[in-house]
């Protein structure tokens, strides 16, 4: 089946934290927290402004993301639990450090 987000919407795969501390401690399943940091699967078109002009959307497909605790709503496609969540609701996007320094 295929999901495509409407509007101003954004379909979200979490992406699990690590089982073990920095000290090697491993983490039991009823201390986690539901990760906060996500994959954009799907987004939609946007939302629109009063004069009917698209907004682009800021992210896209394969993005990672950071969203608040208690952001989305979780539904089950192909099998697979995924949050559909407002573009509002994502805090920042995360991006991998570069080696390169500024000069």
């Amino acid at each position: 089946m295929q999901f495509t987000p409407l509007h101003d919407r954004v379909l979200v795969r979490r992406i699990e934290s690590e089982e073990k501390t920095k000290g090697g401690l491993i983490i039991p399943d009823s201390a986690k927290e539901k990760p906060s940091e996500g994959e954009v699967i799907a987004v939609g078109e946007g939302a629109r402004k009063d004069s009917g002009e698209l907004i682009p959307m800021s992210v896209k497909a394969g993005d990672r993301i950071l969203f608040g605790k208690w952001s989305g709503t979780e539904v089950k496609v192909d099998g697979e639990d995924l949050l559909i969540m407002k573009e509002s609701d994502i805090l920042g996007l995360i991006t991998a450090k570069s080696s390169a320094k500024a000069a």
